[in-house]
Formats: C-alpha cells, structure tokens, sequence
C-alpha cells in the first residue's frame, strides 16, 4: 500500500508568505497597466500592501491573492542594523 502526501496550499502558503518583509520587491504574473510588473512590499499584515515599481501606485492585496499572482521573489530588502 503506498502512502501519498497531498499538498495544497494550507500547507504552501505559510511557507511562501512567511519570508516576506517590508521592502522586498515581488514580480507579479500580470503587468500593471502601466507596464509595470515589479511591485516593493510596504505594509505586511493581513493584507500585503504592494507599490509599483514603475508608476509608484499602492494597491492592497490579500495574502492569498498575492501568493496566486506572485511568479518570483526578486530582491529581499535589506536588513536594518540592530541596536
């Protein structure tokens, strides 16, 4: 008898969304209607609040929705001094 385990995305998604921090830069599936498709996290939450990159619009996305239209990290933001 084999033993299958199934992935779905109850499983996937705390491991793609938990990387994130403020100022990474994600590239989305879809241009923006500016052209634009590199988008800079500012706001983690809930919700992920993303900037474009090209035209500077904020946009607020549900983490399950950014996850379905994320196709790649780009750049990790820079981890601030501590002390």
């Amino acid at each position: 008898m084999r033993v299958f385990q199934i992935i779905t995305w109850d499983i996937i998604l705390p491991m793609m969304m938990s990387d994130f921090q403020i100022g990474d830069v994600v590239r989305l599936r879809k241009a923006h209607p500016c052209g634009g498709f590199e988008w800079q996290i500012f706001r983690l939450g809930a919700d992920i609040g993303l900037e474009c990159q090209t035209c500077h619009r904020r946009v607020m996305l549900s983490r399950r929705d950014l996850a379905h239209r994320m196709k790649a990290l780009v750049m990790h933001a820079e981890e601030p001094p501590k002390g």
